[in-house]
């Protein structure tokens, strides 16, 4: 198995589609965003035409008012990947959601969770707001604070939940690194400027493709209450440019400064992992270091 790892607009996707035309493979997507139904602009879904007659799994399966739920994630992945195996070709997961990667590839229970607690919280969220409660989280779990946005509630409701309900911090409930499946698992990366520049146009490109349309159709299918869907880079920054609380520019501008932070956390949490090997995403060898790291 091959898994393809690293940096918003970094060129995962290009490299997963060489990839799998050159191994006879098929792509698992892990990207959190993706698998919503109707989100394709701002999270630079492939068409189908730009997919090149490769097959992808699990893109367009939640609606926008579903909740992002990673163990759900796990267990259709993995039913993909083994389908994948059983009829010979090649998985590729490819993505760069890190907690969605790793419950893949990883031996990964998931805490339960407690209908209460949960709902208290999240009431709570909605009354004094995600910051007030990211306060809270550094004082009970440093570690889990500073690996969460503070405008991430869900997040935050989550790690206080099972802090709550084991007693533990939530980094402890996560577990020591054990393979679940053998994989070769590739980063691509670019230097910092030449991303922040791709970064830039592509978000120029998401509104000049339509992102605004885009978003206005799903309103009535319920983003603004898609506890996930409505924060996704690119959606919020629309929904406010929408409701007249940015301007067109200030609501670009703010995508791109969130996209590049959030790039940062992507590296933070995949140089962490010695497993993988980085290749430069601009080299015009890309692919063939690739395949070489494939065997």
């Amino acid at each position: 198995m091959i898994t393809v790892v690293g940096p918003t607009a970094a060129g995962k996707s290009a490299l997963s589609l060489d990839l799998a035309r050159e191994l006879g493979g098929e792509v698992v997507n892990a990207d959190s965003m993706q698998l919503y139904r109707g989100m394709d602009i701002g999270t630079a879904k492939l068409t189908l035409g730009e997919r090149e007659g490769v097959n992808h799994h699990l893109l367009d399966i939640w609606d926008v008012t579903v909740p992002a739920a990673v163990a759900e994630y796990q267990g259709l992945a993995r039913a993909a990947i083994d389908d994948i195996h059983a009829r010979g070709r090649v998985p590729l997961l490819v993505g760069g959601s890190g907690l969605y990667i790793r419950a893949v590839l990883e031996e990964f229970e998931f805490p339960g969770t407690d209908p209460a607690i949960r709902a208290r919280l999240e009431e709570e969220l909605a009354r004094v707001g995600p910051e007030e409660m990211h306060d809270r989280l550094r004082s009970r779990d440093p570690m889990a604070a500073g690996k969460i946005l503070p405008s991430n509630g869900r997040r935050i409701v989550r790690a206080l939940e099972v802090i709550e309900m084991t007693g533990q911090p939530f980094t402890a409930s996560l577990p020591a690194p054990t393979p679940y499946y053998p994989s070769v698992q590739i980063g691509v990366d670019r230097e910092t400027g030449a991303l922040d520049e791709r970064i830039a146009l592509r978000v120029e490109l998401m509104w000049a493709a339509g992102l605004l349309d885009e978003v206005r159709a799903l309103i009535p299918q319920g983003l603004r209450e898609g506890r996930t869907a409505s924060r996704a880079l690119g959606y919020q920054q629309a929904l406010a440019e929408i409701d007249g609380e940015m301007t067109n520019e200030e609501a670009k501008a703010d995508t791109v400064r969130g996209t590049r932070r959030f790039v940062r956390r992507q590296r933070s949490w995949f140089r962490r992992d010695p497993s993988i090997t980085w290749l430069d995403g601009g080299s015009p060898t890309l692919l063939a270091d690739a395949l070489a790291l494939t065997g």
